[in-house]
Formats: C-alpha cells, structure tokens, sequence
C-alpha cells in the first residue's frame, strides 16, 4: 500500500501515517517491503529516507515501551518489556538493508552513516551484517578518503565480530588498517595462518552477484509497474476521447443522412411525375391513332 501511495504520489500526511503504522510492525517486515524505488531522478537508486522514518517510528516505539541498552536485555537472554527477539529480528533486517543499497553509487557517506548510527547497539549480538555492509560500500566507492573509510569503520564494534568476519577483515585491504587504527583488540582476534596467504572467503563473496542481479531485476519490476500505471492512465483518457469522438461521428452521420433525405426525396418525385406524364400522354396518342382508323373504315 505505501508503495502505491508514493507512486501515485498520494498527500503526504497519508505516507506519514502509513509508516508509522509500518514502523510498529517492523519486525514483521521483509526485506523485498523495504526496497522502495526512489521516484527522484538523480537520487540513489532506493527511497532510504522513507524506510529512515520507518525506523524511526519503530524505535519510538521501543523508547515508550521503556527499553534501552541496559533496561531491557542482560547477557543472560531475558527480556524486559519488549520482545528483545523482534529487536534483533530488525537489526538483521536493517543490516540486510544497509547491505542491498551500499552498492548504489549516489548514496553518500553522510546518508549511509546516518543510517547505521540510528540503530542502537543493543538491536546486533554481532556486526558481522554491519562489516559487511560497510565492505560493500568501500568497494563500491572507492574514491572515499582514508579519513573517510577510517570514520566509517569506526561504526564497526570489532568486539562484536566473530572469528571469520575477523580473519576475512585481516585479508581485507579496504578495511584492515581502519580497523586496526580503531581498535586495539582486534588484532588479538585475528587467528594466524600458515603459508602463503590465501584470499578472504566471506559468504558475502558468494552471493554478492546474485544479490546484484536480483536487485535489478526487483527495480526493473517496480519500475514496469509504474509504466503500467501510466499507460493504464492514458488508456482511460484515450476511452474518454475516443467517447465523445464516436458521439460527434454519429451526430454527423445522422445528419448527413437527414440532409440526404431533404436533397433527393423531392427529385425522385419529379422524376416519377415525369415518368407518369410520358405515359399519360402515350396512352392519348394511342387512341387518337386507334380513332383515326376506325373513321378511316367508315368512309370506306
């Protein structure tokens, strides 16, 4: 339903209120619900400001609720007042979305981080979504400074990543030394290898390219709906024309038929006035030429 009132571009009040009923459901969420088309030309690729709302409303929720980073889950797996399952679920979730648009090449640092930093620490057990996330988006902008890479790594808790997030980050170019540069304890994490090294194998690795694809096909559907909703719309328009076309041909069709009726009628009876002169006066000449005879016999 969101989707259709963005595309029909709906008043705005009626998408707020529709995220913020989005927003207290989110962990029910998928992450097909979450890739929303951007209708901005020139803009990234998917609408993360709406989904940021979204967010937004689910940790409102959350906050009226009285959870927080200590109030609410403890190391053991109780939970408080919320389910503390839905807040992981949506953690996930988040980092699953951060994960599908860090390839898009005009989602800037600012929005990305922003992004990252609205969910609170407590909604990850690990960072291993997070790493990779942020890994995606390193390779997709490689004009990002070193500066730059190093403040987003910063983002990543190397506390909360487990041993082969950390292996895979220690053959990682893009983002060993901004991790190394962020926290002293990550080297204590990496386990030494043997040998020649060997490239980092990540599960990200594998399904990135389909990933990928799927992406695009997701958006080439969205946007074939809205073409079809377009031409759905030209459609009704062509029916209306086309109505009151068809009402101004049989006006001129009954109305050349009427000017047809006023312009022969009166001809054709003449024509058979005409005919029956002729034969009126055919008829006298044959009896006068018939009475002439019977005179002639007469004399005789």
């Amino acid at each position: 339903m969101l989707r259709m009132t963005i595309e029909v571009d709906a008043v705005f009040e009626t998408r707020i209120e529709l995220e913020k009923q989005i927003g207290l459901q989110l962990d029910m969420a998928s992450l097909d619900d979450l890739l929303i088309p951007s209708t901005q030309s020139g803009d990234s690729e998917y609408d993360v400001d709406t989904v940021h709302r979204i967010l937004v409303n689910f940790l409102q929720k959350i906050e009226e609720e009285g959870y927080g980073d200590d109030s609410g889950y403890e190391s053991d797996g109780t939970t408080g007042p919320v389910n503390h399952a839905a807040v992981l679920k949506v953690g996930r979730l988040m980092d699953g979305y951060l994960a599908e648009i860090a390839p898009d090449p005009h989602l800037n640092l600012q929005k990305f981080m922003t992004f990252i930093e609205l969910l609170p620490d407590y909604a990850r057990v690990v960072d291993d979504g997070l790493y990779w996330a942020i890994d995606i988006y390193l390779k997709a902008h490689p004009s990002l400074t070193e500066s730059e890479c190093t403040e987003l790594c910063k983002l990543i808790d190397c506390e909360k990543l487990s041993i082969d997030a950390a292996n895979h980050a220690s053959q990682n170019e893009r983002l060993k030394s901004a991790l190394l540069s962020n926290s002293t304890s990550y080297s204590h994490r990496i386990i030494p290898t043997s040998g020649a090294p060997s490239s980092p194998v990540w599960p990200g690795d594998n399904y990135a390219s389909l990933r990928r694809e799927n992406r695009e096909l997701r958006l080439e559907i969205d946007r074939m709906r809205v073409r079809i909703t377009e031409l759905e719309k030209e459609k009704e328009v062509i029916k209306r024309g086309m109505r009151g076309e068809n009402a101004k041909a049989i006006f001129r069709y009954i109305s050349r038929g009427l000017l047809c009726t006023t312009t022969f009628g009166p001809g054709v009876g003449r024509k058979k006035e005409k005919t029956d002169g002729r034969n009126v006066q055919g008829g006298n000449e044959g009896r006068n030429r018939r009475r002439h005879r019977s005179t002639e016999k007469l004399s005789f």
